[in-house]
């Protein structure tokens, strides 16, 4: 990405979002549909988040989390090197999805046959719709209030992938410790810059989900 623009005249300045998938969870391990559920982090994922922080370009200005668990978790590890505290934001949080809480994909083919082909969902699943409104509410904000700054925001594969979409993309799956840039443009609107993995495969394992 390119340098912040700061504007003298009319003040205007630009700031770098990186919004970044959490790290394994153990229910990413046990392949069962999280949404809101809160597990923890895996002792992989652990390690994620740790290779994460040293691969970070240069020393963030803030970082930003949802509530959920392993979210948290991993911005801890991100945060501590650069003497950074996050703050967690519920509308930074994974999709909800409903009945399929807590599902691996079997499970949910053998009592729903043939909806994840058909692009079908259960009571309680949250559209793209609220879930792009939510999110992008709170990043909105969270740059508003940090003009010119570098900003890690750890969330969800299926936030970044909502943004993306919303943003004209066409969304691929989101491997732990992968993002993508989000950035101001003059207008306050956001720009979608490129996507970005914070560990080297070559060094760590790196999970990637099956596509929903």
């Amino acid at each position: 990405m390119g340098q912040d623009r700061v504007h003298d005249r009319g003040r205007v300045t630009s700031t770098r979002l990186l919004l970044v998938r959490h790290g394994e969870s153990t229910w990413n391990v046990a392949g069962r549909w999280q949404g809101h559920a809160d597990p923890p982090l895996s002792d992989l994922g652990e390690r994620q988040a740790v290779a994460g922080a040293t691969a970070l370009t240069g020393p963030p200005d803030a970082v930003w989390t949802s509530d959920l668990a392993r979210a948290r978790r991993t911005a801890e590890l991100l945060a501590e090197p650069h003497g950074l505290t996050p703050r967690a934001d519920a509308r930074l949080r994974e999709r909800d999805v409903g009945e399929w809480s807590g599902l691996t994909r079997a499970e949910i083919e053998e009592r729903w046959p043939g909806w994840l082909a058909a692009r079908r969902s259960p009571d309680g699943f949250e559209a793209d719709e609220p879930l792009a409104a939510r999110a992008l509410a709170a990043l909105r904000e969270i740059a508003a209030a940090a003009p010119g700054a570098t900003v890690i925001v750890v969330t969800h594969g299926g936030v970044i992938r909502t943004v993306e979409r919303h943003h004209g993309a066409d969304p691929e799956p989101v491997p732990n410790l992968g993002g993508r840039w989000l950035v101001t443009a003059d207008t306050g609107r956001f720009v979608l810059g490129d996507r970005q993995l914070l560990i080297d495969s070559d060094d760590i394992e790196v999970t990637v989900p099956p596509p929903h």
